[in-house]
């Protein structure tokens, strides 16, 4: 690093974010030379392999592999949780700075505003918003009789009223039980009890949360602790933690100088999701379930979610047994019927290339190294269009093919054979993953060992007149899980039910039966 481009300050304030010199050289490298794209080879399928249909045999064989092999595990749900709701609301924002009276004709121009206030009292909020309207003096049916949308919209989104706009998507209501209401955080809570519980009756459950939501979350966990304890008979372990601020990247100008904010300090902005590879690592369970915040369902809806947990985990369980006795073979000494054995499972089961002329103590040793990593069993479902991540047969830097979830972000669109490739992918990851971050001695893997650092990706952003990159991290279910087992298995739809706007709590699948 330069150190002229950086004044004794500008040190100072690297070094309070726990950012070495070295980090912040390659962060500005990055800029320079920009990351390499991922080359495609194939899109991982059901017809070649890449993606494992499960039968109802399969299904009934890894449900009771997982009843049996979990026995003695410590169970653990993972779910990033800091993102704020505002995005959610992004059509309400609009059309609330831009309506002024019943002569506008906002239908045609926010046809999703027109569906939100048609169906206003069918959401899970909709009781507190009136409750809040009538406390401040504002009669609902008042408001929308005389076409004031704007204030009935300002109630919910503004801070000093209900606040939607600005809590963690974790805290607000999204579904209806009669006269009672769930959290997506309260759902997580029940999906665990219902798939994640523990031997002795504990659900762990760890959310990554923004600093200035955990005490909210904190607030809310008190508030219905004791509820769900009592109605599950569980004893719930929930921790939070936050992304740490050396995984900050520096903000640049188109030119790669960094950027400075109105008091002359440096810009840095969060890495990206990757940055949660150091939150998780630092989690002590046997097996991990990881699922977004928002991809949650009424109890109705739970039954094919619990199913395929309890499968994709049974058969990371069945997995991660042929593999630790495979480590042990390799320690103890191996027949050559043995190696046979293990080479066919590198290569037929987990689709890994190896070469062929290399010396038995470089064979068994190069298997050690491809077996003793974390594993991740990843669900896949059938493409619909959703933008965002998707299973393929990649290719690395060194040659290596392997299986990998690759972002959009990272493809060479340009490249038609790439494109054609991206193109003839069916299926999507809609980030239900389960995961053994532990050795066949029981010890903890270092899980930044196993991360691509050629997988992340720059996005610019236009700030006035100037251009502003910024740097993500390899994403947290692509480029910093790049060097784990992979394999992926094919969920049904019916599992993945995100929240990405308000009115997708309109659908039926978020509804009460």
């Amino acid at each position: 690093m330069n150190k002229k481009t950086f004044s004794d300050g500008d040190l100072k304030q690297i070094a309070e974010l726990g950012i070495t010199p070295e980090m912040l050289e390659q962060q500005i490298t990055n800029f320079r030379n920009g990351f390499p794209k991922t080359k495609l080879i194939a899109p991982a399928t059901v017809d070649n392999g890449g993606i494992i249909r499960m039968s109802d045999d399969d299904i009934n064989h890894y449900t009771q592999r997982y009843q049996q092999l979990s026995r003695d595990k410590k169970l653990l749900k993972f779910v990033p949780a800091s993102g704020a709701a505002t995005r959610m609301f992004k059509d309400l924002y609009a059309f609330s700075s831009t309506y002024f009276g019943v002569d506008y004709g906002f239908e045609k121009e926010y046809p999703s505003v027109k569906e939100f206030l048609q169906h206003i009292r069918t959401f899970a909020f909709f009781d507190d918003l009136k409750k809040c309207m009538h406390q401040s003096g504002a009669e609902f049916g008042d408001y929308m009789e005389r076409g004031d949308f704007t204030t009935v919209i300002n109630f919910l989104l503004k801070e000093n009223y209900m606040g939607y706009g600005n809590l963690p998507k974790a805290l607000l209501k999204f579904h209806r039980y009669g006269n009672t209401q769930r959290t997506p955080l309260e759902e997580h809570i029940v999906e665990g009890a219902e798939y994640a519980r523990n031997s002795d009756e504990t659900v762990n459950i760890h959310f990554t949360v923004s600093p200035e939501h955990r005490s909210l979350f904190r607030k809310k966990v008190s508030e219905v602790k004791k509820f769900y304890e009592s109605n599950f008979g569980i004893k719930l372990n929930i921790s939070f933690s936050e992304q740490k601020h050396y995984t900050d990247t520096i903000a640049v100008d188109e030119y790669n100088n960094p950027v400075r904010d109105d008091e002359g300090k440096l810009v840095f902005r969060p890495g990206g999701h990757g940055a949660l590879i150091e939150n998780l690592n630092e989690q002590r369970a046997d097996l991990i379930f990881i699922k977004n915040i928002d991809n949650v369902v009424p109890d109705w809806m739970k039954h094919t979610t619990i199913v395929y947990k309890e499968v994709l985990a049974g058969f990371l369980l069945d997995i991660q047994d042929k593999v630790f006795g495979y480590l042990r073979m390799l320690d103890e000494g191996c027949s050559a019927k043995q190696i046979t054995e293990i080479e066919q499972f590198i290569t037929d089961t987990l689709h890994l290339e190896l070469p062929t002329s290399i010396n038995l103590h470089s064979r068994v040793q190069q298997f050690r190294n491809i077996l003793n990593r974390p594993i991740r069993i990843c669900g896949m479902v059938k493409n619909q269009g959703e933008p965002g991540g998707g299973p393929f047969f990649v290719e690395n830097q060194q040659g290596v093919k392997s299986l990998q979830i690759v972002e959009t972000a990272q493809i060479n669109r340009k490249d038609p054979e790439q494109e054609a490739i991206l193109a003839s992918s069916t299926h999507f990851n809609p980030v239900d993953l389960v995961c053994a971050t532990k050795d066949y001695h029981g010890r903890r893997f270092d899980l930044r060992k196993y991360v691509d650092p050629a997988t992340g990706f720059i996005s610019k952003k236009s700030k006035g007149a100037t251009i502003v990159k910024s740097q993500e991290l390899p994403g947290l279910w692509n480029g910093a899980m790049a060097n784990w087992v992979t394999l992926f298995v094919e969920v049904p739809l019916a599992t993945f039910n995100p929240v990405k706007t308000v009115n997708d709590l309109l659908r039926k699948e978020h509804l009460e039966s």
